[in-house]
């Protein structure tokens, strides 16, 4: 009975261990893009299979985190201007746990000019990951993930950029 009970204590704290260690990704560089639909609270479906051949940056956050409005604040200042009017790129700027509504009023104290779609239940955030905000994560034209990033840093927001820029030649 004690060996058996061993065995089970160690498969826990090795499945413990695993997942505190895997930052929580549930999709990593060079995986596919999860399939996923946004849907409005008005009803209305965007879903991910209508950007195909984009390259598509895909960033989540909430209204209440530090890291995720200075992140915010960089794609509103540098990387929606450059890239807004380019045919061949997708951002979505993804609310977690976050309404339509929700995003209307921190969107009228902020000011961005780019979209914010809701995700109040979690389940896209879900098909990427299971813990940390702010998460970004490029695909490039054929739908692989190209880059990923986890927090936000200046030196990683400016690796970002040339990845963009080397995924649109």
């Amino acid at each position: 009975m004690k060996k058996y009970l061993f065995l089970v204590v160690f498969a826990l704290v090795a499945f413990v261990m695993k997942a505190q260690n895997d930052g929580g990704d549930v999709v990593k560089v060079g995986d596919q893009m999860p399939a996923f639909t946004i849907v409005n609270d008005n009803g209305t479906k965007t879903p991910s299979s209508s950007l195909k051949g984009k390259v598509i940056l895909i960033n989540f956050f909430a209204t209440w985190c530090p890291p995720c409005q200075k992140e915010l604040a960089e794609v509103q200042e540098t990387l929606w201007p450059k890239y807004k009017d380019n045919k061949d790129f997708a951002l979505l700027v993804i609310g977690r746990e976050h309404t339509d509504a929700d995003l209307q009023k921190y969107n009228e104290k902020k000011g961005f000019t780019f979209p914010l779609y809701p995700d109040k239940s979690r389940f896209i955030y879900g098909a990427f990951a299971k813990n940390l905000i702010p998460r970004c994560y490029l695909f490039d034209k054929s739908g692989k993930i190209i880059y990923q990033t986890k927090g936000y840093k200046d030196t990683e927001f400016a690796e970002l950029m040339k990845k963009i820029e080397e995924a649109l030649k």
